[in-house]
């Protein structure tokens, strides 16, 4: 019985995934993080903006990968 194959693609799909709720993940709490940043210094408030975006970036980063949990199981 050959299971090599099937453990080589069970690993990859682990990678697959792994990857893209990174991305999920990074993407709008760097750009967010950054907006809020780049807000807090043009306005001159305190960190205000950088906590909203990160608030905003937790909450879609969380319904992402919310979406892609339903989607695999």
């Amino acid at each position: 019985m050959n299971t090599k194959p099937s453990i080589k693609a069970d690993l990859w799909l682990v990678v697959r995934l792994a990857w893209n709720l990174g991305w999920i993940i990074a993407i709008p709490a760097v750009i967010l993080g950054f907006g809020g940043a780049y807000l807090d210094r043009v306005f001159g408030t305190s960190p205000i903006f950088v906590i909203l975006g990160f608030s905003l970036a937790i909450t879609l980063s969380s319904f992402g990968v919310w979406r892609k949990l339903k989607e695999i199981l």
